[in-house]
């Protein structure tokens, strides 16, 4: 198995959470994925192209990247040229992920109507990917786009260009991930009997379109809290049980990114929480679903050194 890290700077600041990134790399961690979000008032990332090119200069070998860039929300072109950008400086390690947004604040915030994500996403897409294979200048007259012989520089170092990720969690978008060949997120919230019933899903629509399943082009979000004795696992679950009740207030009862509404079943269930023991035995039984890649959402440094020398080892 291989490990990354999920989210981006919060109480902690921008310069430390540098810092634990790269850390993070001299401790094995094989990828880091920063989330984008606005508006919360909490201090999440709002520019993860921006601070990712900043970690690219800071680091040699893990691999950077988006989680998502909400593509609604940008003009497509800017976003391929500053992601091209990204992926030339930090030599081909970017993992390009997108998404279509679900929290309705963020696209009031915005001024773009939440029921016009999906034409966005579907639109901005086309165009992203043409800019980067185009091999040259390029038209596109679009419902929302237009632009007439232009030409995206530089082009991105990976060919035909970086891995594009996909966030999902409804059976049609996982299906769609499967269809059009993205590697996938499974997110932080859900316990692992939703985490496993979603994987089934994509490997079965991968196999229906005759894709071989990649368990390296999986990765499933998991938020991580080592505690050593039974009254700090309870303090850390009662502190998980706070964190997903306050995301749930950004999110929208439709939204497929909610977790369990019992609380305490997600944040048992679904969270990497416990002794280094117990947490072993919750990624083994990923592993045995097909499950090689694991995203820790978290980059407090002393947990991040914990499961570097005390869990990682026996997953190597």
């Amino acid at each position: 198995m291989k490990f990354g890290l999920f989210g981006g700077p919060r109480t902690e600041g921008y310069r430390a959470y540098i810092d634990a990134v790269v850390e993070a790399e001299a401790l094995g961690y094989h990828g880091n994925f920063l989330v984008e979000h606005h508006f919360t008032g909490i201090g999440q990332v709002s520019a993860s192209l921006n601070l990712l090119t900043f970690l690219a200069a800071r680091t040699s070998t893990i691999r950077l990247g988006t989680a998502v860039v909400v593509l609604p929300w940008h003009n497509p072109i800017l976003v391929a040229e500053q992601a091209a950008t990204l992926d030339q400086l930090s030599n081909g390690r970017l993992d390009f992920g997108v998404g279509k947004g679900y929290r309705p604040n963020e696209f009031d915030g915005f001024c773009i109507p939440v029921a016009e994500a999906n034409e966005r996403f579907e639109e901005a897409m086309a165009v992203i990917k043409q800019a980067w294979t185009a091999g040259g200048r390029f038209s596109h007259h679009g419902k929302r786009w237009h632009y007439d012989n232009i030409v995206v520089e530089p082009p991105p170092l990976q060919n035909p260009h970086p891995p594009l990720w996909l966030a999902a969690g409804k059976p049609d978008s996982l299906e769609y991930a499967a269809r059009h060949g993205y590697r996938l997120f499974l997110d932080q919230l859900q316990t692992v009997e939703v985490i496993i019933e979603r994987l089934d899903i994509f490997k079965r629509a991968r196999a229906a379109c005759g894709r071989t399943y990649d368990p390296m082009e999986v990765a499933v979000a998991r938020g991580l809290m080592i505690a050593r004795t039974a009254e700090e696992r309870e303090q850390a679950v009662a502190m998980r049980m706070q964190a997903l009740g306050m995301l749930n207030t950004f999110g929208s009862s439709q939204s497929s990114m909610m977790s369990d509404a019992n609380l305490r079943k997600a944040a048992e269930d679904g969270t990497l929480i416990g002794t280094t023991d117990e947490i072993a035995r919750r990624l083994e039984l990923l592993r045995a679903q097909g499950v090689e890649y694991v995203l820790l959402a978290t980059s407090h440094p002393p947990t991040l050194r914990t499961f570097a020398e005390e869990i990682m080892p026996a997953f190597a």
